[in-house]
């Protein structure tokens, strides 16, 4: 027997377009319910891998920020050697001075030297603070970063869990909602999706309930309850967007009050009964 052929999306009537959009809804809005069933979690996964990945780069920052203070530190002790060098030359040279202006020279080049030891001891000791400041800070951040890295850790092991969980069911339910994408025209598929997109809950597409939207609870004028029912056209609401059809449609049985009949009223009936 030959395989039917699939039908082109744009061939469909309005009634079929509609009913093949409302069960894409029924899988995505399935897929929404187990995400909601993780919760929180993959945010707080995500806020904890860049809170650790924002921990890292600070540490390593002030960590190249300490080396740089280390080796300013070591300059510093190398200019102190030279410049008491210098003090000890200059000193020597003073015993053999032949005047008292080249004695008065080396007395101020052994002063500059001096002073040059002081700074630089003075620097020696503001890049020490520095330096265990910042070794502090990174003994800190380290301590943080590990205990984000558990907590990183233990959130990732419950969602895995959670998605292990689902992750067959969830695998289905994409796979038929990809079938049904494409029996949908792409223009109506699209709209469909930009509705739902900015919908809160994320519905696109609601049946009529008790003579409202199903989607913003707007109520809906009778005629247009009408021709929601003659399913001739797509509808949307008018208040939130979503595309609207009958409960019937959708497969929901909607139960209809039956209204008893009024007693008569007549002269007639009047007298019957007041001979009862």
């Amino acid at each position: 027997m030959a395989r039917e052929a699939k039908k082109d999306p744009n061939e469909l009537t309005v009634e079929q377009k509609l009913k093949t959009l409302f069960q894409l809804q029924t899988m995505l809005s399935k897929i929404d319910e187990i995400k909601t069933l993780r919760g929180e979690l993959p945010l707080e996964v995500q806020d904890l891998e860049d809170e650790i990945a924002g921990l890292s780069t600070r540490i390593d920052k002030i960590k190249a920020e300490v080396d740089e203070l280390k080796a300013a530190i070591a300059g510093k002790k190398v200019e102190i050697e030279t410049a008491k060098a210098s003090v000890e030359k200059y000193k020597s040279q003073q015993d053999n001075v032949r005047n008292n202006r080249e004695y008065d020279f080396l007395t101020k080049e052994i002063e500059f030297q001096t002073l040059e030891i002081e700074l630089c001891e003075k620097r020696i000791k503001e890049y020490s603070a520095d330096k265990e400041e910042k070794e502090g800070e990174v003994v800190k951040n380290e301590q943080v970063l590990d205990e984000r890295q558990k907590d990183l850790e233990q959130k990732k092991s419950e969602l895995d869990e959670i998605i292990s969980e689902t992750k067959q069911e969830e695998e289905k339910l994409r796979d038929k909602a990809k079938d049904l994408e494409t029996k949908i025209e792409p223009r109506l598929l699209q709209s469909f999706k930009r509705i739902r997109k900015n919908s809160r809950n994320g519905l696109g597409i609601v049946y009529v309930q008790r003579d409202a939207c199903g989607g913003c609870f707007n109520k809906i004028p009778p005629q247009r309850q009408l021709d929601i029912r003659s399913r001739k056209k797509v509808i949307v609401c008018e208040y939130c967007g979503r595309i609207m059809i009958d409960p019937e449609l959708a497969g929901v049985q909607i139960e209809h009050k039956v209204e008893e009949t009024p007693a008569p009223t007549t002269k007639r009936a009047i007298r019957r009964k007041s001979a009862e």
